[in-house]
C-alpha cells in the first residue's frame, strides 16, 4: 500500500493516507516522499468530497471510521487489487502466483525485461538492484505482477489474485499457509482452483511440474486449459557458482539453489511467451542477484558465510537450507528460523514445521513476545515447539539478547548461517552480528 501511494504521488497525484500504525521500512520512505500521515489512527475528517478515490487495504476492518464515511459520502472505494486491475485492464498482464516464490520469479521477469530495452509496469514485494520502485503505473503495455493470494480486503474477502485476470500466470506452489484465513489446506487450495477455473481460455498457465502437488492439481486442467509445465533446468556447480547449460553454452549464475533454478525456468517461459529468445533471457539472468532478502549475502569471507533470507512457511525453509547445503557441502550449517507469521506461531499450524530444519547441523527456533502480542495469540510453549519440529537438537529462543549473546559467543570458522525471517527477529541488528562474526577469530 506505501509503494503505490509513492508511485501514484510521483504521477502527480495528491495523495493521503492512514493507518493505525506504521513500521519501518515504509515510515522512511512515506516521508522521504513528503506523504508521510501526521498521525496514527483513522481521522473521518480526512475523508471529503474533494477525493476522487479511497483504496482499501486489507488491515482496515468493515467497521473503520474513515470507510464508512467514505461510503456514507458516496465515494467510490476500490480494494487495493481492484484498483490494480483498473490501472492494467488495457495492458498485458502477467501474474506470477503460488505459495512460494513469487518474488523471485517476478523480479526475474522484470530483469530480462529491463535488459531487452521492454516498457513495462510492476507490482514486487521486495526491494530490487536496478529499480527504485516496488510499484510502477504508467503507459506501458505490459505490466507484471506478483499476485498475493491473502485476502483483499474486510469488504472483499477473496484473494488478490482472483480480480486480475491474467492473460499469462505462473503456479510455483500449493504449500498451506495463510492459516486464519484458510482454515485448512483444503480450503487455501480450492483458492487456486477458482483462480484457474475463472481465467479466459485463451489465458497461458505456467505450472511447476516438479512439485508434486502443484502436478497433481493441474491434472483437472490439463484438457481445458492452456497449460505449459517446467522443471528443474540441466546445470552443474563450479567454483561456489551455479551453471545453467543450454545448447552447448553455460550461463553463470549468481543466485544459489535449485528452487531458483525452478524459478528461474518459470521466468525464462514467460519472457519467451512474449517474444524474448532463450539466449538473451539467459544472457541477462547471469546479471540477476536476486530480490533484498532471497538468499542475500550479507558476509562473505572464506572460511565463513552469512545468508538472509525471507524463508518462513516449512516449504520455503527446506528449499533455502537445501541450496545453502548443496553450495557449501564441506562446512557446518546452522540454520536460525525466526517464528513471525501468525500461521508460523499459531499452535494448529506449528507441527508443519516436522523436520523442516532437519539437514542443518544445527537449529534454532526464535520467536519473540512482541510479535506474539500484536498478534493476539498464546505463546507456545519451547517444549511443545521442539516436539512440533521433531528435532531434539533444536534449541528453542525466545529473547533477542539472549540470540545476540548466543551467535557472539560460538565459532564460525568453516560455516554457514542461514538467518530465515519474513520479520526482524525484534530488532536484530545484523549488521552489528555481522561485522562482529566477520572479526572474530580473524
Amino acid at each position: 500500500m506505501h509503494q503505490l501511494a509513492v508511485a501514484l504521488s510521483r504521477m502527480g497525484h495528491l495523495i493521503t493516507g492512514s493507518d493505525d500504525e506504521i513500521f519501518e521500512p515504509s515510515r522512511s520512505v512515506l516521508e522521504k516522499e513528503g506523504i508521510l500521515p501526521t498521525q496514527n489512527g483513522w481521522i473521518p475528517d480526512k475523508i471529503h468530497n474533494g477525493l476522487d478515490l479511497v483504496i482499501l487495504g486489507m488491515h482496515a476492518r468493515s467497521d473503520n471510521p474513515e470507510l464508512l464515511k467514505a461510503e456514507a459520502l458516496g465515494i467510490r472505494v476500490l480494494s487495493f487489487p481492484e484498483f490494480i486491475f483498473e490501472q492494467s485492464k488495457d495492458k498485458t498482464r502477467i501474474v506470477v502466483a503460488g505459495s512460494h516464490g513469487k518474488t523471485t520469479i517476478t523480479s526475474m521477469i522484470m530483469h530480462c525485461l529491463k535488459m531487452a530495452g521492454k516498457e513495462f509496469d510492476y507490482l514486487v514485494g521486495a526491494k530490487l538492484d536496478g529499480f527504485d520502485q516496488m510499484v510502477k503505473i504508467s503507459g506501458a503495455p505490459i505490466m507484471v505482477l506478483e499476485g498475493d493470494e491473502y485476502l483483499a480486503s474486510a469488504r472483499q474477502p477473496y484473494p488478490k489474485i482472483h480480480f486480475y485476470k491474467p492473460h499469462i500466470t505462473i503456479i510455483s506452489g500449493l504449500s498451506w499457509d495463510h492459516i486464519n484465513v484458510f482454515p485448512t489446506k483444503q480450503i487455501y487450495i480450492k483458492q487456486f482452483e477458482i483462480y484457474l477455473e475463472n481465467l479466459d481460455s485463451r489465458s497461458i498457465i505456467i505450472y511447476n511440474n516438479a512439485d508434486h502437488e502443484v502436478a497433481e492439481f493441474m491434472q483437472k486442467f490439463l484438457d481445458t486449459k492452456n497449460c505449459i509445465p517446467y522443471e528443474l533446468p540441466t546445470y552443474r556447480i563450479s567454483d561456489g557458482h551455479y551453471r545453467i547449460l543450454h545448447r552447448e553454452e553455460e550461463y553463470e549464475l549468481s543466485i544459489i539453489g535449485r528452487h531458483n533454478l525452478n524459478n528461474l525456468e518459470a521466468a525464462r517461459i514467460v519472457c519467451e511467451q512474449i517474444g524474448l529468445s532463450t539466449a538473451s533471457i539467459l544472457l541477462s539472468l547471469t546479471t540477476f542477484s536476486g530480490a533484498a532478502r532471497r538468499l542475500e549475502r550479507i558476509l562473505d569471507m572464506d572460511d565463513r558465510v552469512v545468508f538472509w533470507d525471507f524463508a518462513h512457511a516449512p516449504s520455503k525453509v527446506m528449499a533455502s537450507l537445501a541450496a545453502v547445503k548443496e553450495l557449501f557441502p564441506q562446512r557446518r550449517i546452522t540454520a536460525i528460523l525466526e517464528l513471525h507469521t501468525y500461521s508460523s506461531l499459531h499452535k494448529q499450524y506449528i507441527p508443519e514445521y516436522a523436520q523442516c530444519l532437519q539437514s542443518a547441523d544445527e537449529a534454532i527456533v526464535f520467536y519473540s513476545p512482541h510479535a506474539i502480542q500484536l498478534k493476539r495469540l498464546h505463546k507456545p510453549d519451547p517444549e511443545f515447539v521442539r516436539q512440533c519440529f521433531r528435532d531434539e537438537r533444536i534449541i528453542v529462543i525466545e529473547e533477542r539478547e539472549q540470540l545476540e549473546d548466543w551467535i557472539k559467543n560460538h565459532q564460525w570458522a568453516d560455516s554457514a548461517l542461514l538467518f530465515m525471517s519474513s520479520g526482524n527477529f525484534d530488532g536484530l541488528d545484523l549488521l552489528d552480528i555481522t561485522t562482529f562474526m566477520a572479526e572474530k577469530e580473524k
